[in-house]
């Protein structure tokens, strides 16, 4: 028998200073059985990064959202559509391959990529030549650190506070509070 997805719900007050989006995200996340709560917990701090975009982008008039998940590897972790359907911004968490970046970068106005965990030194190293000629696509850092305290957050039902300002996330809840400064690779 195939294990289910573990449901977790979020609410999230969104404070982003740098860019004045201050707004309060309903969110549910299906965990895969093979996710952990760090990898879990980036995909939910990459939105919070990102939901300034809803206004800047968007003009308010788009849905930005949780794909599919580990199970359906040709989706984004967070997607921005328009209310044309346009894919306006295409988040990915981890460390992808190129040639998946490269078809997002085709489908999507812009592409992140949020990489963390001990290896991503190593995977930036051996693909950074080749992610150089895609022009939509920017890569983040996110320290160790970080994404390890990111996941000691991690709830079933969660009340989340997310402030950014000076390109910093401090993403805080009842059981503490991760100071987060992503550092771009790309």
């Amino acid at each position: 028998m195939a294990l289910k997805s573990t449901v977790f719900k979020a609410n999230l007050s969104v404070a982003d200073i740098d860019h004045g989006y201050y707004a309060d995200h309903t969110l549910t996340l299906a965990r895969h059985p093979s996710e952990t709560d760090e990898r879990m917990m980036i995909r939910l701090a990459a939105l919070a990064l990102q939901a300034h975009s809803l206004q800047t982008v968007c003009n308010g008039d788009g849905t930005l959202t949780f794909g599919a998940g580990l199970s359906s590897p040709d989706e984004p972790d967070v997607v921005l559509t328009d209310f044309t359907g346009q894919k306006r911004l295409w988040i990915e968490v981890g460390q992808p391959e190129d040639k998946p970046l490269a078809k997002a970068c085709s489908r999507a106005d812009q592409v992140l990529v949020y990489a963390f965990n001990h290896a991503a030194e190593v995977w930036w190293r051996g693909i950074e030549g080749k992610l150089s000629r895609l022009d939509r696509l920017q890569v983040w850092r996110v320290p160790t650190e970080a994404s390890q305290a990111l996941a000691a957050l991690a709830e079933r039902s969660m009340q989340l506070q997310a402030t950014i300002q000076d390109g910093a996330l401090l993403l805080g809840s009842d059981r503490g509070s991760v100071n987060v400064e992503c550092v771009r690779w790309k």
